[in-house]
């Protein structure tokens, strides 16, 4: 699995802000800003990316695809760490199933836990993570 990369982006200036190509997966996006133009061009790195590796396919390495520029545009390079991206993204909801005692069912629900929390909260804790990269 490929993990971490800087991938060329090609901004070109428009009327509204920034067009960015991004050659090596063959697709584009736009930002107002340089700086949007670039965090958008993260995004669909990523995205694009991760629905590779999820269909079984190979990300492609940085500079497979060749690529031409015109004078008035900006090559920069767009670095992804595709692991930590799909943290990001990928926090939707799977249920699992547990199984407590009786007695302590009873005594949890008139506390009013809420079960998904608790068990969230204690693997965090249990597994050492920063709770800012799990939410």
């Amino acid at each position: 699995m490929f993990e971490k990369g800087a991938y060329p982006i090609i901004l070109k200036r428009t009327i509204d802000g920034y067009y960015v190509e991004i050659p090596d997966f063959d697709t584009g996006t736009q930002g107002n800003s340089i700086a949007e133009a670039m965090e958008m061009a993260r995004d669909a790195i990523g995205l694009v990316g991760i629905d590779m590796e999820d269909d079984g396919k190979k990300i492609p390495e940085p500079y497979t695809v060749p690529f031409q520029t015109e004078k008035e545009d900006i090559v920069t390079l767009v670095d992804i760490d595709f692991s930590e991206y799909r943290k990001k993204v990928d926090n939707r909801a799977i249920r699992k199933n547990c199984t407590i005692p009786y007695w302590m069912s009873v005594e949890a629900d008139k506390a009013g836990v809420n079960y998904s929390r608790l068990l969230q909260d204690a693997i965090t804790s249990f597994l050492g993570l920063n709770k800012t990269t799990v939410n």
